[in-house]
């Protein structure tokens, strides 16, 4: 069982900055993503096979940049110019197999998420 610990959520203003980490117990080939609002589904943020370039969902890729380190079972999202609609909990998803498309049912394993509030 691979567990994922996220931190690095928090509180910003529009237009600031945050960087999420996640932390996996094990290395994963897969790792991704994936955030929830509100009343709204769950999409997928970004995601990354082993360390070749991440790959995005819509809207996501001119601001924000996944990537990982591999060696410490650790995959970042830069998040810059958040906006109010960037608001939601985000979750950090991996599997052992590759995965190059982002979609919640190709990532086995979740963490339990890190809230990200962006203000106006």
């Amino acid at each position: 069982q691979v567990r994922l610990v996220e931190s690095g959520g928090g509180s910003v203003q529009a237009g600031g900055s945050l960087r999420l980490a996640c932390v996996a117990s094990e290395y994963t080939a897969s790792m991704a993503w994936f955030r929830q609002a509100p009343g709204k589904e769950r999409e997928g943020v970004a995601g990354i096979y082993h360390s070749s370039g991440g790959y995005y969902g819509d809207s996501m890729k001119d601001r924000f940049t996944i990537y990982r380190d591999v060696g410490e079972n650790t995959v970042y999202l830069q998040m810059n110019s958040l906006k109010p609609e960037d608001t939601a909990m985000y979750y950090c998803a991996a599997d052992l197999r590759a995965s190059t498309v982002l979609r919640s049912e190709g990532f086995t394993y979740w963490g339990q998420g890190t809230q990200v509030t962006v203000s106006s």
